[in-house]
């Protein structure tokens, strides 16, 4: 179950799902992220307050809504072209930005390793989810019945509205429901589709996150509804 908990009294949300590791996601009142390039002091200070209270630096890649999974390496710092970074160390702290897309952040309690993933329709559609579980399955031994997956915030069935060449691509890959459509326009539910590719990989532990980016906008922020804002909230990890 998720609940709103505070940093330095600005908002986080949580789930309980995941209770031997630090894992949340960044809201409004404390964004970590800015893809303008701007100076954003606001930004560089809610970094501050974050990487103080994990005690330890943090680390990002260059999101490109690739299928791209990589090992983060304590002070390496350059992740081009990877939507998905595994954590196997607990002396610094990983993150990755989102607007709408999802947020993936993965916990294998009895190794105490995870990971976080970007799952656009793009990732979806190439399975980003299945391919970062199966990283921790087959390359560090996790069981997928101990591997927790919070799937984050994002963009909901109602309000994601795609064409049809996008929404082919991802009819490639089964969907737990079909998919409404209207005008030759078609509604995808990128957090159900996530969800269903792992529970096809044994992968049990799943809290699907309740809020929508557009329908809870004042808290989360939106590419589609803020017309194209280059801010970002975020998904973090770092293990106990």
């Amino acid at each position: 179950m998720y609940y709103f908990d505070e940093i330095d009294g600005k908002k986080i949300l949580k789930s309980d799902l995941i209770k031997n590791a630090q894992a949340f996601f960044t809201t409004r009142e404390i964004c970590i992220c800015d893809k303008g390039g701007n100076d954003n002091k606001e930004v560089k200070n809610n970094l501050g307050i974050i990487e103080n209270y994990l005690k330890t630096k943090l680390i990002s890649p260059t999101q490109t809504h690739s299928a791209n999974v990589d090992i983060a390496i304590e002070n390496k710092f350059e992740y081009p072209d990877t939507d998905g970074l595994i954590l196997t160390k607990n002396n610094f702290a990983i993150f990755l930005n989102f607007a709408d897309c999802t947020p993936l952040i993965f916990y294998d309690e009895k190794q105490n390793i995870g990971a976080i993933s970007h799952a656009g329709w793009r990732g979806t559609a190439q399975k980003i989810a299945q391919i970062t579980a199966q990283k921790l399955i087959n390359e560090y031994k996790s069981n997928p019945k101990n591997i927790c997956v919070l799937i984050g915030p994002a963009i909901c069935g109602k309000c994601y509205e795609v064409g049809e060449e996008v929404y082919n691509k991802i009819m490639d890959n089964p969907h737990p429901f079909p998919l409404p459509k209207s005008e030759g326009k078609f509604n995808v539910d990128l957090k159900g589709i996530n969800a269903k590719q792992l529970a096809d990989i044994g992968i049990e532990k799943i809290d699907i996150c309740p809020y929508c980016t557009c329908c809870n906008n004042e808290y989360f922020f939106s590419y589609r509804k803020d017309h194209g804002t280059t801010l970002r909230h975020s998904a973090v990890l770092k293990l106990n």
